[in-house]
């Protein structure tokens, strides 16, 4: 858009005449719509109607920040297996430390004894884990069946309207302007109903008679008591560069640079 390109740059040079910053505007659209009627309030109940779907000119979906998945430490089973090779191992060690050593048979005896209990252990372990094992697949079988009836208690998707309805004040940016119209059926109309409905839409009452009920709703004023709004600049005249009062004011601006620099120069021979 050449308007918001010219726009832009303008109010860059802001900086240097104040009044510039108001060519900012050139570069921004409105999408402000609101009907208002002769008193200059908002009838609630007035709507303009959009054919075209809902998410074609909805607000861009936030960005959802994805959450990391802690993975679940998995505890290690020990197998019955390892259990009799410890035991086998177990009783091997103590035959031949007695052997060589020479020990008492009651000594082996005992370890033999501590060996066996440990292999038993490991049986019994791997019963329980079984058992265990037979709960869970139970109980995920239920959970499958009742997965499958929550399936099929999900309705369909329906599909997305083609048309909806804009409430009043709302938004409606200017491609989307071309896909609404007027609704002529209701109470309150636009004077122009051959325009195109944006920005601001004076309406007039078709049954006056019937009353306003609360349907009116004011448009609050801007406060002018702003605590942070910044002090205007002293008045001043500015001409064009090259202008007579131009000219004459760098002159007079020179001429004072110089006797400045004239009365530094004394000050510093004194």
């Amino acid at each position: 858009k050449m308007t918001s390109a010219v726009g832009l740059v303008l109010w860059l040079q802001h900086w240097h005449w104040y009044p510039m910053m108001h060519m900012l505007s050139l570069a921004l659209t409105p999408t402000f719509t609101i009907g208002l009627n002769k008193d200059f309030k908002y009838p609630k109940s007035f709507e303009i109607q959009c054919n075209a779907k809902p998410s074609q000119f909805a607000y861009p979906k936030r960005l959802e920040e994805k959450k990391k998945e802690e993975k679940k430490r998995v505890e290690t089973v020990a197998l019955s297996t390892t259990a009799k090779n410890k035991a086998r191992l177990a009783r091997k060690k103590a035959k031949e430390e007695a052997a060589e050593g020479g020990g008492d048979d009651m000594e082996v005896e005992k370890k033999e004894e501590e060996a066996k209990k440990d292999g038993d252990e490991g049986k019994e372990g791997k019963k329980e884990g079984e058992g265990e094992g037979m709960d869970v697949d139970g109980g995920g079988g239920d959970d499958k069946k009742e997965g499958g009836g929550e399936k099929k208690k999900k309705k369909k998707r329906e599909p997305e309207p083609t048309s909806f309805r804009l409430s009043n004040p709302c938004r409606i940016t200017k491609a989307q302007a071309d896909f609404c119209s007027f609704d002529l059926g209701q109470r309150y109309r636009p004077i122009r109903p051959e325009e195109t409905p944006f920005g601001v839409v004076m309406v007039t009452d078709s049954t006056p008679e019937e009353g306003e009920d609360g349907d009116l709703g004011v448009v609050k004023e801007p406060s002018l008591d702003g605590e942070d709004e910044a002090d205007p600049p002293e008045p001043f005249e500015w001409a064009p560069p090259g202008h007579p009062e131009a000219v004459a004011a760098a002159a007079e601006e020179e001429e004072g640079k110089s006797e400045e620099k004239e009365e530094e120069e004394r000050e510093w021979e004194e």
